[in-house]
């Protein structure tokens, strides 16, 4: 099982910043779907790693395939391990046009998670291989898009490509973080996918936070600063194999490219522009690649009472 090769991620920032609702001056819906259906090319988007303590955070865009309707499409949450993987495969199979991108721990920790969320999220709208007439976005913002874009509030549970955009970014990051096990198994990546799990803190507490942890969330900033006081750190023979083995740049290595990435959340040019540029540390994966299976164990562990912010 490989990951996504790194390399182009960066797309310019777009001509408009679109909100959810209907523009019919009664005010929008309460899930965003009081529109009249567009006649062309839809794509869904929808994210997946907000919330955890460790790795990226994977979005993807979908244009489905009326031809080629996939059967069991739904909100990727409420799916099993084995169920969103066979739709995985069904959904690079069949639909017209997908893109796998996401925005870097590095990213992260200088955007901050909801604007390197919105980052990854245009990042797979501008990788798609079709351009579409509107992105229809789970949740209730949109990212800045060159094309029109609706927000849909519960949307990966009511619009198929947005149901297929969540489990092609969950079933991408669920395999991630099982490989990140394999360099970091003292965390239990494979069992809670970064999640703040009482697993997962008190590892933190015993372990000290890796390369791949969030410096930007509460429970690890306040688990470097245990490391400052004297306590619990990972030796620097294996942070540097560990690092080394996941393709990983020093910090010192990807500030320049982290600063491009927030100076596109603000530029504004008149035209969408496509054109990539190389950013260490974001993967992006279009079209048709042929997956491979993976298994994920659900979390078997309770939620820590922790406070992410």
């Amino acid at each position: 099982m490989t990951l996504p090769a790194r390399g182009t991620a960066a797309a310019r920032a777009l001509s408009r910043d679109t909100a959810g609702g209907s523009g019919t001056g009664r005010g929008p819906a309460p899930n965003g779907l009081d529109k009249a259906p567009p006649t062309g090319l839809i794509c869904g988007v929808d994210e997946a790693g907000r919330g955890p303590l460790a790795g990226p955070v994977v979005a993807a865009a979908v244009i489905l395939d009326p031809a080629h309707p996939i059967a069991g499409l739904d909100d990727s949450k409420v799916l099993s391990a084995k169920k969103r993987e066979a739709l995985y495969v069904q959904i690079c199979e069949h639909a017209l046009a997908f893109c796998i991108a996401e925005a870097s721990v590095e990213e992260i920790d200088t955007l901050n998670i909801l604007q390197a969320t919105m980052l990854a999220m245009r990042r797979a709208v501008e990788g798609l291989a079709l351009t579409p007439e509107l992105a229809q976005i789970d949740g209730n913002r949109c990212p800045p898009l060159a094309i029109p874009a609706q927000a849909i509030i519960g949307g990966d549970a009511l619009v198929p490509a947005i149901s297929a955009a969540s489990i092609l970014a969950k079933v991408t990051r669920d395999r991630q973080l099982v490989e990140l096990h394999q360099a970091h198994p003292q965390y239990g990546f494979d069992v809670h996918a970064g999640y703040g799990t009482a697993r997962h803190m008190q590892a933190l507490e015993q372990h000290g936070p890796c390369v791949h942890h969030r410096r930007s969330f509460a429970p690890v900033r306040k688990a470097w600063a245990r490391l400052e006081a004297g306590g619990p750190r990972p030796s620097a023979a294996a942070e540097s194999q560990a690092i080394a083995a996941a393709g990983i740049l020093p910090v010192k290595d990807v500030t320049a490219s982290v600063s491009t990435a927030a100076e596109t959340l603000v530029a504004v040019p008149s035209t969408h522009q496509s054109t990539a540029q190389a950013t260490p540390g974001a993967e992006l994966e279009c079209a048709a690649a042929k997956p491979s299976a993976a298994k994920l164990d659900k979390p078997d562990d309770k939620l820590a009472q922790a406070s992410l912010f």
